[in-house]
């Protein structure tokens, strides 16, 4: 395991990316932490805002634990503020958040109030921070997210295929298309650092075909990668069908019914919203890598960035505030070698992304 030590380029990594954010002196900056956050990443971020001549101040919440449910991993919707009003009203002052909780704030319920009131997040993975040094966005990212993001909004169609058997069939209309880049400067919006994705929140009903997980393939919710190959059937958004023999097919149909057995008792049917689609996309970031995940222990790995290495497609399950789905079971499942199509014109061709 790498050494947690004040590094004085991991202070320079936070600072360039924190002045990215557009932070002048006298700027008030937020530093979110919980109690099971990686304590290294809230003093850099308080190092680098001093540094910037920013007025900061930490907060720091008990992270909540449940008895008796399925662990927890890689949602991105951290439960620490627990809807505590003070907490969220001291956020939405800030000019700036910095997110140093374990799951982020991007899918929790307290976020809109928090970018309403004007505030600006950028969450830091949960990564070491040598990997955060690593993916430092530079100059040639945003406006190679942007014009992804503008393709992905015009389009009618997605359609993903590949060697291994993929062929799967995402109607564009009704989605909600975003894409980050590593820090962001106009109030009320969120991004997340490492950056380098363009998503795809699809509508209800609008996602079916065949999705194969190829040996190499990632799930980063057990933070492994595939060896024996999946194929997961879906129709109408919901995964109907978990093939493949070995640890892998078998690890995912365990983790995924436990979220429909955690269903309450009193509800007519099982919860079937963690065998759905979260989100769809790919990565764009040339500087992350593929390998990475084999290089870290894992508890020093949060993997965004397979999330975002270049040319890999994103398929996600779980939570999908645009279709009006709610879970905390959730995976993410970056696939290499694929093709992505929109409206027949490939911008990502066998793993590689179109110039």
């Amino acid at each position: 395991m790498l050494q947690e030590t004040i590094e004085p380029a991991w202070v320079d990594a936070f600072q360039a990316v924190l002045a990215r954010c557009a932070l002048r002196p006298g700027d008030t900056v937020a530093v979110l932490s919980e109690s099971q956050s990686r304590p290294v990443l809230p003093q850099l971020a308080r190092l680098a805002a001093a540094r910037l001549g920013s007025k900061v101040f930490e907060i720091n919440l008990p992270t909540p634990f449940e008895a008796g449910r399925p662990p927890i991993r890689s949602t991105g919707a951290s439960t620490a503020l627990q809807q505590i009003a003070p907490v969220t009203v001291a956020l939405a002052a800030s000019t700036l958040v910095v997110d140093c909780t374990v799951e982020g704030l991007m899918h929790a319920p307290e976020l809109p109030a928090i970018l309403r009131g004007g505030a600006r997040v950028i969450y830091v993975s949960n990564e070491h921070p040598e990997a955060l040094a690593r993916l430092v966005p530079g100059d040639a990212l945003e406006p190679l997210v942007k014009e992804h993001v503008k393709r992905l909004r015009s389009a009618r169609t997605m359609r993903v295929t590949s060697a291994a058997g993929t062929d799967l069939t995402v109607a564009m209309a009704g989605a909600t298309c975003g894409g980050n880049w590593g820090y962001t400067t106009r109030p009320g919006t969120m991004t997340h650092w490492p950056g380098g994705l363009a998503l795809a929140f699809p509508a209800a009903g609008t996602v079916d075909g065949t999705l194969v997980l190829a040996e190499g393939d990632v799930n980063l919710t057990f933070k492994r990668y595939i060896e024996r190959a999946i194929t997961l059937r879906i129709e109408r958004d919901h995964v109907v069908q978990i093939e493949g023999a070995g640890v892998d097919a078998e690890l995912m149909r365990s983790y995924i019914a436990a979220w429909s057995e955690d269903a309450p008792a009193a509800r007519a049917q099982p919860d079937r919203n963690a065998y759905a689609v979260s989100h769809v996309g790919y990565g764009l970031n040339a500087a992350a890598r593929w390998d990475s995940m084999a290089l870290y222990d894992k508890r020093d790995f949060n993997g965004t960035e397979l999330r975002a290495f270049a040319g890999n497609f994103l398929y996600s399950t779980g939570a999908n505030e645009i279709a009006g789905r709610y879970t905390r079971g959730h995976f993410d499942l970056p696939l290499r070698n694929c093709t992505v199509e929109l409206d027949g014109v490939a911008v990502v061709q066998n793993g590689k992304v179109m110039p």
